[in-house]
């Protein structure tokens, strides 16, 4: 029992933690910035896509605790933040 109320809320989670970023994204590419500007550039966000589904994912897996999540989001913020500023300089 405690394992299916685990994986039934993990599932919660993830799909609110989705609906929140799509809120958010929708939000951003609505104002001026870097995500809008590599976007209209003709510069696709696949990097940035691909990490956010690969970060979910390994979510979903993650062996450790909360930890280990944190650590994965932060790789992921740096990578698509680096790109960005990549994105914007160009």
């Amino acid at each position: 029992m405690p394992e299916s109320l685990d994986a039934r809320t993990r599932d919660e989670i993830d799909d609110q933690v989705a609906e929140a970023f799509d809120a958010y994204l929708s939000d951003r590419l609505t104002e001026r910035g870097p995500l809008r500007t590599a976007l209209t550039a003709g510069r696709t966000a696949r990097v940035v896509l691909g990490t956010l589904t690969l970060g979910t994912l390994a979510t979903a897996l993650a062996p450790g605790g909360v930890a280990t999540v944190c650590w994965i989001w932060g790789a992921i913020a740096v990578i698509d933040i680096a790109w960005l500023r990549a994105a914007h300089r160009n």
